[in-house]
């Protein structure tokens, strides 16, 4: 009599996110080898460059306005708490970028938009002396946008390869600090930061960003911290109003009904489906804040992107 070879045990499939079926933990951080690291800024950024490189995707800061939280919803995590506290490191991102780098046409590329690439994962992995090291081998020139001190480390290396660091320095309120960016360094710590990369010679600027609406855009809140930025020696300011893109959206509107339901309805009226604010809207914010760099000698806008023909020769892309 034959008998059919059933399984007695049924294989469930592996519903973990994709990140834990694809990643390595290590000490608390996700590595996964990246097939790619320059990656196109979405739209909504409001910065300059149109496309970026972050060796970290998560970020520490936990700051309720990150446009870049929608990013871990494809690896199968929520954009709130998860994106705060399960951090990705790609640990393969200078060798990737080398490969990349070899035929890329000398656009500028932003540093660190997935994640700040000077938090502290950065500390353990210290992946930013090989990017900058690339880069600058390459020619291509890039601004680096962080929150944190840890960027003095590198000072030296970021002034010889010509870089531009944007540090971000929305308000210096440290009530609505701790309520939006809790994981964040202060407004103090960040101001003497910029003052310790102009005397290292680094060119920098601040990214007042974002500007809040109702909550961080009366004139007397935006005066302060202009004020405090043109003390730093800052050469420029450039200011972005808060995006609310898919994923940042709902975090950030979950969080404002709690702590300030009342604007709520004025959030859903001033923001766009594709999570930008009125231009009228953002057109008064930015002015005001224009008037205000005239008046204490910054530049303000957001500056030209810059391009240089690449040093390393371009593969033909066949």
């Amino acid at each position: 009599m034959g008998w059919d070879a059933l399984s007695l045990v049924e294989h469930a499939a592996d519903e973990r996110p994709l990140i834990e079926r694809r990643a390595v933990a290590r000490d608390g951080f996700y590595e996964l080898q990246a097939r790619t690291v320059i990656e196109r800024v979405p739209q909504t950024a409001g910065i300059a460059q149109q496309w970026a490189v972050s060796p970290y995707r998560g970020c520490a800061h936990a700051c309720r306005g990150c446009g870049a939280r929608v990013g871990h919803r494809r690896l199968g995590l929520d954009a709130g708490r998860d994106f705060d506290t399960r951090i990705v490191v790609k640990p393969n991102a200078v060798a990737r970028l080398r490969v990349e780098l070899a035929r890329w046409d000398g656009q500028e590329l932003a540093v660190g938009l997935s994640g700040d690439c000077y938090q502290p994962a950065e500390e353990t992995y210290r992946l930013m002396p090989g990017v900058i090291g690339a880069l600058a081998e390459a020619a291509v020139p890039f601004t680096v946008y962080t929150k944190s001190a840890l960027v003095v480390r590198d000072a030296e290396l970021l002034a010889r390869a010509g870089a531009r660091v944007a540090v971000s320095i929305a308000f210096v309120d440290e009530r609505i600090r701790r309520a939006v960016e809790p994981g964040a360094p202060g407004a103090q710590a960040r101001l003497e930061l910029v003052s310790a990369l102009v005397e290292a010679g680094v060119e920098c600027r601040v990214l007042m960003a974002p500007v809040l609406p109702l909550l961080s855009d009366a004139t007397d809140q935006l005066t302060a911290t202009v004020r405090r930025i043109a003390a730093t020696g800052a050469g420029a300011v450039e200011p972005v109003v808060l995006r609310l893109p898919p994923g940042t959206r709902s975090w950030y509107l979950e969080w404002l009904a709690q702590a300030h339901p009342q604007l709520v309805e004025r959030y859903e009226e001033l923001y766009d489906r594709s999570g930008l604010p009125s231009a009228d809207y953002e057109g008064r914010i930015t002015g005001q804040i224009a008037q205000l760099c005239q008046m204490y000698g910054m530049r303000c806008g957001v500056p030209a992107a810059e391009r240089r023909e690449p040093r390393a020769a371009q593969l033909a892309l066949v």
